[in-house]
C-alpha cells in the first residue's frame, strides 16, 4: 500500500557534495526538525547511514538514504525529482542490531550496539588467542587469529565479506562468525549461527595478547570478555527503493566480481 510522507528532515555528511545536495533538496521540499519529521533523509555514504541509523534506533523514525558517498551499498540512488513519491513507494526493512557487552582489563564494562558487526582485533604484534562459546558451550577451545567478528545479514557484505565470510540474505535468521587470518585451527573458516544465540568470546593471555572490540564505530580497548547477542528490544527502520531493495542488493552481491 502506498504511503504519504509530507514532512522530511534532510541530514547530510560533512562532505561538500552531500551538503550541496541537502541545500538543493531543502529548497524543493522544505526541512522539518528530525523529531517532527515523517522520514529522515540521509545524504552521504554507508558510514553516514550507519551513524543515522544509530541515532534513530527506537525512535520509530524511518530513514531513507541517498548516496552522496563512495560505495553507497546501504543507500538509494541520488535523485532530486519526485522524492516524496519515491519514499511513499519504498520498501520498509526493520531489523534488530547486535548488543556487544564487554568486560575490560581495568575492571570496567561497556555496552554498544552494532548494525553491521561486532569485531575483535589484536592490539599488538602478537596474534590474539580466543576461546569461543555458543550459548554457554565451548565450541572453540583456542582460536589464534588476527581477529574475529559476528556479522549480521546487513553487515555480511561489509567487513565480513572482505574477510571471506558468507553473504547472508537479509531475511535469513542467521549470523556469520568469521575469523580474520586464522592461524590455528588453520583450516577453520567460520560458522553460521542462528540469530537467537548468545556468543561469548574470552580473551586468553590478555596481558601478553591484548585485544580491542568494536561495535560498528564504537571501539573498546583491552577487553577480556565480549558477549554478543541480538538486541530484541531495539529496532532500526530503513526504506529502500523497490527496484533496488536490500534483499536484491545482497542477492546481486553474490553474483558480482
Amino acid at each position: 500500500m502506498s504511503r504519504s510522507f509530507q514532512s522530511l528532515s534532510f541530514q547530510a555528511s560533512n562532505t561538500v557534495e552531500a551538503m550541496a545536495s541537502r541545500d538543493k533538496l531543502i529548497r524543493l521540499y522544505g526541512d522539518a526538525e528530525p523529531a517532527e519529521a515523517d522520514v529522515i533523509v540521509a545524504l552521504g555514504g554507508d558510514g553516514f547511514m550507519l551513524q543515522t541509523l544509530h541515532e534513530t534506533m527506537n525512535s520509530g523514525k524511518l530513514v531513507y538514504g541517498m548516496n552522496r558517498g563512495s560505495v553507497g551499498f546501504l543507500m538509494n540512488e541520488f535523485k532530486i525529482e519526485d522524492l516524496r513519491e519515491r519514499i511513499a513507494a519504498a520498501v520498509e526493512n526493520d531489523f534488530h542490531p547486535l548488543r556487544m557487552t564487554t568486560t575490560n582489563a581495568d575492571g570496567s564494562s561497556s555496552i554498544a550496539l552494532a548494525i553491521n558487526e561486532v569485531s575483535l582485533f589484536r592490539q599488538s604484534y602478537q596474534a590474539s588467542k580466543l576461546r569461543v562459546l555458543i550459548d554457554g558451550q565451548v565450541r572453540l577451545e583456542e582460536l589464534i587469529c588476527d581477529g574475529l567478528m559476528v556479522a549480521t545479514p546487513v553487515g555480511s557484505t561489509a567487513y565480513n565479506l572482505s574477510a571471506h565470510g558468507p553473504i547472508l540474505p537479509l531475511e535469513s535468521p542467521l549470523l556469520a562468525l568469521t575469523p580474520v587470518s586464522a592461524f590455528r585451527p588453520r583450516r577453520w573458516r567460520g560458522a553460521l549461527l542462528p540469530n537467537r544465540v548468545c556468543v561469548d568470546i574470552e580473551v586468553l593471555e590478555p596481558e601478553k595478547r591484548p585485544v580491542n572490540a568494536v561495535a560498528d564505530h564504537t571501539e573498546v580497548k583491552s577487553v577480556i570478555h565480549v558477549r554478543v547477542a541480538q538486541s530484541e528490544d531495539t529496532t532500526a527502520r530503513i526504506l529502500s527503493d523497490p527496484d533496488r531493495s536490500w534483499s536484491d542488493r545482497i542477492l546481486t552481491e553474490q553474483f558480482s566480481n
